[in-house]
């Protein structure tokens, strides 16, 4: 009996010992070793990662972002790895995922919060929210997308993934290169080259069609023009059918954007390169109909000259517009489009009406909208006179001064000379009080009234930045002192200004002495 006892014990302690050997049982246990750049800390970490991760075609490394200990632990890798995939395609197409608004905390949205929502997703008249989970990992918080939106992932991925699944031989979904998977790649090219055909073949359909009415009329200039849509008129139409074919490919968010940022452009090169042809159909025309009519008159070589400055005028402005509109597509250089788009109008109107003296002041009302010195609502000091300005037009500004009167300026006079703009940068303002007092006056009394009024009567007006009471200037028979202090905006200043000099007033009254006093030696 004692003999099968400590036969059974030391069976025990085997057991114990080969079960301590044994690492502890960890979040997805089948995947194997987590990657030791992965970061599962919080809710933005794993978002960013799985997404960075999907679109980089690492769909091993992904499935580690995902919740699949519901799975046996010999299905994880292969199961995670095409759940992963086919997140990616739900997610491309059906949500947008902005990781920049999701907790960067490992808590979360709260101490006590175990999910985080990132939206939701229409399934057969019910939406399934894609939602990231916290869980515990060795005593650590660890974020993974959430076990019921991975449950999902197939009945999302049947609804909204690649149509070609069925049809296409797996070798094109296996492999991902530079982020897109072969079946990608094929119906990219595939697109392409079928966009061109068929914008060739729609052109020409187009432009046959309508030369056939232009040659119903007994001018030649509209038989011209259809001419000069040859080449402009495909871009468009390749423009609309690489942003149809593009759509159902299911692209990464950058590519994406990439795609609708060429089609953008396509269409703005193929305006432009029609404007540019057009002007050049219209002056060539012109010409040649004043020439057959004119001959070589003097009017008609006149009217060449100025035909062709402005052709070169519009043409000129075109380029410019069209790279202004091409960059402003794009957050680094848009503040270039805008000055490009911006020289643009100037250097027409300049063109246009620089040599009339008389609308000299429209131009100075343009250049005063653009470079904006002074605008609606500021307090502005000209001539001497305060006020708010109230209304900007291309010729003059409407100026509403203290006491309700308008003062109507011409808009030159904000370029040509100087003024106050009290509204620029910060509204903080610090005003002086000048007061006039005999020798014997008592500064430092007069310094704790001011502080005395400032806290009591002033208090809603002052800001509590700037107080101070100097003498400003010894003359020959009085001091002269200066109180500065400081208020929020122009407004309050004024105001504090008037209380400060009626209380410092009252305050030298009530002690004759220190008023000035005229003294003569007998």
């Amino acid at each position: 009996m004692k003999r099968h006892a400590s036969r059974v014990l030391v069976a025990l302690l085997l057991l114990g010992c080969v079960l301590g050997s044994l690492p502890a049982l960890a979040l997805n246990g089948g995947l194997g070793e987590v990657p030791q750049d992965l970061d599962r800390t919080s809710p933005r970490a794993t978002a960013q990662g799985f997404l960075d991760a999907v679109h980089r075609g690492e769909y091993a490394r992904a499935a580690h972002y995902l919740y699949l200990d519901y799975l046996p632990a010999s299905e994880q890798p292969a199961q995670g790895a095409q759940l992963a995939r086919k997140l990616k395609f739900v997610l491309d197409r059906e949500l947008s995922v902005d990781t920049s608004v999701l907790p960067k905390t490992p808590e979360g949205e709260s101490a006590n919060s175990r999910f985080v929502s990132l939206g939701g997703i229409p399934l057969k008249g019910d939406t399934i929210p894609i939602r990231l989970q916290r869980i515990s990992v060795d005593g650590t918080p660890t974020w993974v997308v959430a076990e019921s939106t991975v449950k999902m992932v197939d009945p999302l991925f049947e609804e909204y993934g690649p149509l070609l699944t069925e049809t296409l031989p797996a070798v094109f979904f296996e492999r991902t290169v530079l982020g897109l998977e072969l079946w990608q790649w094929l119906g990219l090219a595939v697109t392409l080259l079928g966009a061109w055909i068929l914008s060739f073949l729609l052109e020409k359909v187009l432009l046959s069609a309508a030369l056939r009415v232009a040659r119903w009329t007994r001018i030649s200039w509209d038989d011209q023009l259809v001419n000069a849509g040859r080449g402009p008129l495909r871009l468009p139409f390749f423009a609309i059918l690489l942003a149809l074919g593009t759509s159902f490919l299911l692209l990464p968010p950058k590519l994406k954007l990439l795609s609708d940022r060429v089609s953008y452009s396509l269409i703005i090169i193929a305006v432009a390169w029609f404007i540019l042809r057009f002007l050049r159909v219209s002056e060539a025309y012109v010409q040649s109909r004043v020439t057959s009519e004119t001959g070589s008159h003097p009017r008609a070589r006149s009217l060449r000259t100025q035909l062709a400055v402005l052709r070169a005028v519009f043409e000129v402005a075109t380029y410019v517009i069209a790279a202004a509109l091409l960059l402003m597509q794009f957050e680094v250089v848009r503040n270039v489009g805008v000055s490009l788009l911006a020289s643009a109008g100037i250097a027409g109107l300049a063109i246009g009406l620089a040599a009339q003296k008389s609308l000299s002041t429209l131009l100075a009302g343009i250049q005063l909208s653009i470079t904006q010195p002074v605008s609606i609502g500021d307090n502005v000091l000209v001539e001497g006179e305060f006020g708010t300005v109230e209304e900007i037009t291309l010729t003059y500004v409407v100026l509403r001064i203290w006491d309700q009167r308008r003062m109507v300026i011409p808009i030159t006079q904000f370029l040509d000379k100087p003024f106050q703009n009290w509204s620029k940068g910060s509204p903080e303002m610090m005003g002086t009080v000048i007061l006039q007092v005999d020798y014997m006056a008592d500064i430092d009394a007069l310094r704790a009234e001011l502080d005395r009024i400032l806290s009591n009567e002033g208090k809603h007006l002052w800001d509590g930045r700037v107080k101070t009471l100097v003498v400003f200037d010894v003359m020959d028979k009085t001091l002269t002192l200066r109180a500065l202090v400081s208020a929020a905006d122009s407004g309050k200043l004024g105001d504090l200004r008037f209380l400060v000099r009626e209380r410092l007033v009252l305050f030298i009254r009530a002690r004759p002495q220190w008023l000035p006093t005229v003294r003569s030696e007998s």
